[in-house]
């Protein structure tokens, strides 16, 4: 059912926090009573709907419980944050999610503020981050382990969990998990009990969890598996790129290629010298297969409304 089609809504206002919306909010609820009387929901009563961002597509709506939000305070903000009331004079760490965080932004970002930064990774479908570093252990380009209450494992196409070191599907299930309205991707997005979230990631010996990619991010060139965010991690070191993007483009020979999509820092040339310069710096840093054999250079990436990248709308047909 669409919003436009329901006989409930009466009116939408849009909000992004500009005094040009508190104003529009503030008069919708002139008329409104101050007082109201509180819903007699439960705990499986649905609490809120959460949109997934699209950056593989058309966004999906999810349903959340009274609970689920509980199972967010008790087990990340409490667990993993520390959370406690309002010292706001300075900052006291930082966290990371939506985008797996390059272990050079890691670096970097601890080198010049001197504060922890958090990697982690979270799902609209599963409301909120289930995977994270934590404050006393947090690694560069590692996501962590699992926040109280959820399990993780890393499967194979057959729900068959895999060795550690060697990728695979990740599958989670905890408090929270994917119930998506009116949506037949339900069926792939759970299996089992568990939550198949999209993502490749990788389990080592002493049970952390790192990110490899998406599952549709990973190229597949002449045979070889390439992740993509191992490639921008690497174009990220250097210092004359703001940002990059990489995707599989269509190629007679190899059947696939890694191809980058890069916004240079300011000052830098984009020509074919910086591009021969960046295929070099990735091949000293990892195999040479792995190299982007395009560059394409940007002004920008195209990004969601809460500033992920849109990878599938640079790959090329094919």
């Amino acid at each position: 059912l669409c919003a436009k089609e329901s006989r409930f809504l009466r009116q939408v206002v849009g909000f992004d926090g500009t005094a040009n919306h508190d104003a529009e909010l503030d008069r919708a609820a002139l008329d409104k009573p101050v007082t109201f009387d509180v819903a007699p929901t439960g705990r499986d009563d649905v609490a809120l709907l959460g949109f997934t961002s699209g950056t593989t597509g058309a966004p999906k709506a999810t349903m959340h419980f009274h609970r689920d939000l509980l199972a967010v305070a008790d087990g990340y903000a409490r667990e993993v944050l520390g959370v406690t009331p309002a010292d706001l004079s300075s900052l006291r760490c930082a966290v990371s999610a939506g985008e797996t965080l390059p272990a050079p932004v890691f670096e970097e970002w601890v080198e010049k503020t001197g504060k922890p930064i958090l990697d982690g990774i979270g799902a609209t479908e599963l409301l909120h981050i289930f995977i994270s570093n934590r404050l006393d252990d947090a690694r560069p380009g590692c996501t962590g382990w699992p926040v109280g209450g959820y399990e993780a494992k890393v499967v194979d196409g057959e729900m068959r969990e895999l060795p550690r070191g060697e990728p695979g599907r990740l599958a989670v299930r905890g408090p929270t998990g994917c119930r998506y309205l009116a949506d037949d991707r339900q069926r792939g997005y759970v299996a089992g009990g568990w939550n198949i979230t999209g993502d490749r990631f990788v389990q080592d010996e002493e049970g952390y969890f790192s990110f490899v990619a998406r599952n549709d991010d990973m190229i597949v060139s002449s045979g070889y598996n390439i992740a993509g965010p191992e490639v921008e991690a690497v174009l990220l070191a250097h210092e004359q790129v703001l940002e990059c993007a990489v995707v599989a483009a269509p190629d007679e020979e190899r059947g696939r290629i890694v191809q980058a999509h890069v916004v240079l820092a300011e000052g830098a040339e984009a020509d074919e010298d910086m591009a021969r310069c960046l295929q070099e710096h990735v091949k000293a840093a990892i195999a040479p297969y792995k190299y982007p054999r395009s560059i394409v250079f940007a002004d920008f990436l195209p990004k969601t409304a809460t500033g992920k990248i849109q990878r599938f709308k640079l790959r090329s047909p094919g």
